[in-house]
């Protein structure tokens, strides 16, 4: 019989056990994806994403890039349950399984589809940085009652973990935004154990605004926008200040960020 809160099954001192195994997380499923080796390069890939399969490379530390092809709806599957953070176990021509991180998708512009996958393979001894998406769940009081404005800051966090820490998203509950003005910030985040957060606790994720009448918005318009121009050449005059920093001791004792992209054919 399941537990119920209404209904507690134990009495003493488990019963707030009891009553609290609804809000425990869930455990991480393994998450398996079959590719093949691919020797279908350049612009002869379109044949090969018609045929069904998703073009992807395999790269990481030590390890030369693979071709590899994926089927459509297998990866399409796997990218909707561990998203681009969670830990993928792949199998090429079925051989061992490599832990890997789904780092970059590339879709058609006008379709959605995807064009091409990065899987970045990491070590699970070793705890590496990545970008984990925000979900907002719940509903705010000022928005729903007052008529607020949400407006959200952030669509993304930086974690530290190891790899299979990695959450697939990171939850954020809107209910306490009971008023104007009331935020939502970084320190306010519960996270999963072993996961650490590399923004500032003070960043704001969401708050909610007044809502604006057709007044003042009209002003808003009426005001004057940025010279474009001139905003075009402080940058460049900065850019051209910039010297790129090298050697900084310590480094090695970072964890290590997942590189911005692998080698797409």
């Amino acid at each position: 019989m399941p537990f119920s809160v209404k209904r507690p099954c134990l009495i003493g001192p488990f019963l707030l056990l009891c009553e609290n195994l609804r809000f425990m997380p869930k455990l991480q499923q393994k998450i398996e994806l079959g590719a093949q080796a691919r020797t279908v390069l350049g612009h002869k890939v379109k044949r090969l994403r018609r045929s069904g399969f998703v073009p992807a490379v395999l790269y990481g530390k030590g390890l030369d890039a693979v071709s590899l092809q994926v089927p459509y709806r297998d990866f399409e599957r796997v990218l909707k349950q561990a998203g681009e953070s969670s830990l993928v176990y792949l199998t090429v021509d079925g051989g061992p399984e490599v832990p890997t991180i789904i780092h970059d998708v590339t879709r058609d512009a006008l379709k959605d589809t995807f064009v091409h996958a990065d899987f970045y393979k990491v070590r699970l001894d070793q705890k590496i940085k990545a970008k984990v998406a925000v979900a907002f769940h719940g509903e705010s009081p000022a928005v729903k009652e007052q008529a607020g404005i949400f407006v959200r800051n952030i669509n993304e966090l930086e974690v530290e973990a190891f790899p299979q820490d990695l959450p697939p998203e990171i939850a954020v509950d809107i209910s306490s935004l009971k008023n104007f003005g009331d935020q939502v910030l970084v320190k306010d985040l519960k996270l999963p154990v072993g996961v650490e957060l590399t923004a500032s606790p003070d960043d704001i994720i969401a708050t909610v605004q007044e809502p604006i009448s057709e007044e003042e918005l009209a002003a808003e318009l009426a005001e004057p926008t940025t010279d474009v121009s001139a905003v075009e050449e402080v940058e460049k005059e900065k850019k051209e200040e910039e010297v790129p920093e090298e050697g900084k001791e310590g480094a090695e004792d970072k964890a290590p960020t997942i590189p911005a992209e692998g080698k797409k054919e």
